[in-house]
């Protein structure tokens, strides 16, 4: 097949069934896998949607700066658009985004300012508002903000929730995906929504962020922010993006679990996926006890796991966060179960005599 650029070749990525991971989930369950894209990650379809939008609005020129806060995957998408249309690229980046991609940001030619990930919004050392400052600082520049930019929601709208309609028949019951700036999760539900009302829309939320909290009250929490490792999803900030009255469940999932399931999916589907892939997945597993056989669930898979390399695929990065236990050695093994088999027989031999003397 032939096409003109890269660009081109973004969306209709594949839906794949999960039929071993999700051998014991009573419900059919897909992976819409957005690595497929040729920046590999759902984020291409904003970053194309927004800034040729910009272009027809005339909200940008030839030879203007593009600017954007990003935890990475935007910031890659971005970067390959501005490659392609000739734009500056100018990236703000939390410290908690791994060094695999800051280099994929850095090898597109982007430039990139690395912020504190502890910063809140507020702070002017926040990716947030140091993006903001950027964008008063250079001349001829346009800060993008996929966080209050609606083109980040129709961008899916006009996608990615087809594709999903497309790919399922119109079969689809439940869609499961990571909330962080919204887009994704909202474009794709509101979209879904439309052609059924009945499709069950799952938001996958990160302890430490405040969007369930907010969803469920309304009520902008800062005491539910705290650091967390999983990256691609949670706020610390309420993003226009996220459409909580689409939105019928938020579930919350730990750093560990989304750890482990990330991994899994890799080495039973072989799917090299992101973090929040992980996360997402392991929504799915809390609404088990929910789902029945005619249920078809569609999880979005936002990136490509090379990503992730010296994080959640690094068994020493596992160890420091606590995910895995410490490998003993072999030799460890064997001593232990030696000593294991001795307490055994010694145990079975004062069982025999107390036995023997109560008869």
């Amino acid at each position: 097949m032939r096409y003109e650029n890269v660009l081109a070749t973004i969306g209709n990525t594949p839906l794949i069934r999960l039929s071993r991971i999700c051998e014991d989930i009573p419900a059919q369950v897909y992976g819409k896998v957005e690595a497929y894209n040729p920046g590999n990650s759902a984020k291409d379809r904003i970053a194309l949607y927004m800034v040729e939008q910009a272009e027809k609005n005339g909200r940008i020129k030839p030879g203007d700066t593009i600017i954007e806060a990003t935890s990475g995957n935007t910031g890659y998408s971005l970067a390959m658009v501005c490659s392609l249309k000739g734009y500056r690229c100018v990236l703000t980046v939390s410290s908690k985004a791994s060094q695999e991609k800051l280099a994929l940001l850095r090898s597109m030619g982007a430039e990139v300012v690395v912020c504190p990930a502890d910063a809140e919004p507020e702070d002017p050392r926040s990716y947030y508002s140091r993006a903001e400052q950027l964008a008063r600082d250079i001349p001829n520049s346009f800060y993008l903000g996929q966080n209050y930019n609606l083109d980040n929601s129709m961008a899916h709208y006009h996608s990615t929730g087809p594709e999903i309609w497309k790919e399922t028949e119109g079969m689809v019951t439940h869609y499961v995906c990571c909330a962080g700036t919204g887009g994704t999760l909202s474009g794709t539900a509101r979209y879904l929504k439309e052609q059924n009302p009945d499709v069950r829309i799952v938001g996958v939320d990160a302890y430490g962020s405040v969007l369930k909290k907010y969803w469920e009250t309304g009520i902008f929490d800062k005491s539910e922010i705290y650091p967390y490792k999983v990256e691609g999803l949670g706020k610390t900030i309420i993003p226009d993006n996220v459409a909580f009255g689409l939105i019928d469940d938020f579930i919350k999932v730990t750093d560990r679990s989304s750890a482990h399931r990330t991994r899994q999916l890799a080495r039973m589907e072989g799917l090299l996926v992101g973090y929040s892939s992980g996360a997402a997945l392991q929504a799915v597993f809390r609404m088990k006890s929910e789902l029945k056989p005619t249920d078809v669930v569609v999880v979005l898979f936002p990136d490509h796991g090379t990503r992730y390399l010296g994080k959640v695929y690094n068994d020493e990065w596992m160890k420091q966060q606590g995910f895995m236990r410490e490998q003993l050695p072999e030799d460890s093994y064997a001593r232990y179960r030696k000593i294991y088999r001795a307490y055994r027989m010694k145990y079975k031999r004062y069982l025999r005599q107390t036995l023997k003397n109560l008869s």
